[in-house]
Parts: C-alpha cells; structure tokens; sequence
C-alpha cells in the first residue's frame, strides 16, 4: 500500500504550448507497473482550456467544482458541472477547460500506451471557444 499525502506533491503550471489562460495541475497518482492509469486535479481560471488533444485509451474527466465546457471534433460544445463524468474514447480528439466567467476543476484520468499518455494538437481559438 502507497499513501501519497496531501501536499506532498507539487503543483505545477499548465504549459502555454498545451493551454491557453491560467491553468494548475495537481498530480494525484501515477500507478506503478503493470498499471497504467495516472490522474491529476485540473483547475482552469475563466476563459483558460487546453488545446485540441487525444488519449491512445481514452481519458475520464469527474467534474469537481465550477463550470466548463468540453467538446469533440465536430460535435457542439457541451457544458460541465459538479458531478458530472466525462468520457472520451481512445483517440478521440477534444478539448476541455472553464466557463467564460466560472472557473473549473476536474480529477483527469488517463492511461499511458507504449509510453504515450496524450497526443497535443493545436490551440483552441477564441471563435472555437465561443462556439462561432
């Protein structure tokens, strides 16, 4: 048995190449082999998202606090709450963040492939964001 204190784990900044606005990643597990899944809290200021992204097996976000948004390659945006789980399948591409004015935090879940967890794509624009 592991325990990985409260605290025990730095934080760290989204990176500008892979997020726009303010973003906090929080790791919270990162599973020893054979396992695969690693997971972090996510905190996107308003306005802040990632960039468009896929996962080799796919990613689970639990909405824990705020309001956001998330959307698939052509599909409408979709608003998120507290509470809500979000499921992207393998390869899928999409992205993710806060509301205009609300920010957003989530618990991301994601497992690696032949050393992979996430293939970045390009940013989200203004215009995608709103939903033009």
């Amino acid at each position: 048995m592991k325990i990985k204190r409260a605290g025990s784990q730095p934080s760290s900044k989204g990176p500008a190449e892979w997020f726009t606005g303010t973003v906090r990643i929080d790791p919270l597990f990162q599973a020893d082999t054979p396992a695969r899944a690693a997971g972090a809290s996510v905190t996107f200021e308003p306005g802040a998202r990632t960039a468009w992204h896929s996962h080799p097996l796919g990613q689970t976000l639990i909405i824990t606090a705020g309001s956001g948004r998330a959307q698939r390659e052509g599909s409408p945006i979709e608003e998120i709450h507290p509470g809500d789980v979000v499921w992207f399948p393998p390869d899928e591409k999409h992205w993710h963040g806060a509301a205009p004015t609300t920010a957003l935090t989530h618990i991301a879940i994601q497992e690696t492939l032949h050393g992979t967890v996430v293939e970045w794509m390009e940013k989200v624009s203004d215009e995608q964001y709103e939903g033009e």
